[in-house]
């Protein structure tokens, strides 16, 4: 005998299963099947039933919202499926699993934001009020915007130019300072005297001016040496000769 076959010898077989258990497996099969199928014409006939509710909604002129009672979340859904298939506006309000439900509105009267806001709040939505609170607002508004309109400045009870006109004169020293006049010096010197207002030519040749000045007197000072030295020498050998 061969190792594989050593080996699938010692191996224990898989477990049989009785018609007993067969039978059993089968039966938890159907229920399942069952159940499921149970479940599905449930929902059919859920969505068959909100289908016609909501038609009878849509034909009703009386009617802008309709308010479905607290259901589940696969309920609710089938709700908002069908409510937009005819063009309707759908929200949910409530908590999960409490007490949500799903309101719906035609097209034409769809919810403003104040009224969602009063749904989600669980208050119940008066139109009536709704309208005196906009029209509160407004004239609070309009009232806010005239008593900004009509403030004025404040002004002294008393003119203080006149008050202490014997100290101050005709013109105080605020008035005089509102026309002013640009200082163009500052110090003992001109701001315009400060500035050298020379083209680079000009220093260049300045420079070369005081240049050649400077070397004309040098020169001059030298012949001015050359001269004087002669006569020294004469005078040295007058010395010596005699």
């Amino acid at each position: 005998m061969d190792l594989l076959g050593s080996i699938l010898g010692q191996m224990e077989k898989p477990p049989t299963i009785s018609d007993e258990e067969r039978k059993k497996i089968k039966a938890q099969k159907q229920m399942i099947e069952k159940q499921q199928d149970k479940e599905r014409r449930k929902l059919e006939d859920f969505r068959q039933k909100i289908e016609k509710r909501i038609n009878d909604f849509i034909k009703d002129g009386t009617q802008e919202k309709l308010r479905f009672e607290p259901m589940d979340k696969t309920y609710r859904s089938i709700v908002h499926e069908v409510a937009d298939i005819a063009s309707l506006t759908s929200f949910s309000f409530g908590l999960e699993e409490q007490d949500r439900y799903v309101m719906i509105w035609k097209k034409e009267f769809a919810p403003s934001d104040e009224e969602l806001l009063a749904y989600r709040r669980d208050e119940e939505w008066d139109p009536e009020k709704a309208k005196q609170i906009l029209e509160l607002r407004a004239k609070e508004l309009e009232e806010s915007k005239y008593k900004k309109d009509k403030i004025k400045k404040v002004e002294p009870a008393s003119n203080y130019r006149d008050k202490y006109k014997h100290l101050i004169g005709e013109t105080a020293a605020k008035d005089a300072a509102q026309s002013t006049v640009t200082n163009r010096s500052y110090g003992f010197v001109s701001s315009e005297n400060k500035r050298d207002q020379r083209t680079i030519e000009q220093v260049l040749a300045e420079s070369r001016a005081r240049k050649k000045l400077k070397t004309g007197h040098n020169e001059s000072d030298q012949d001015i040496d050359n001269d004087s030295k002669p006569t020294s020498s004469v005078k040295i050998s007058e010395g010596s000769s005699s």
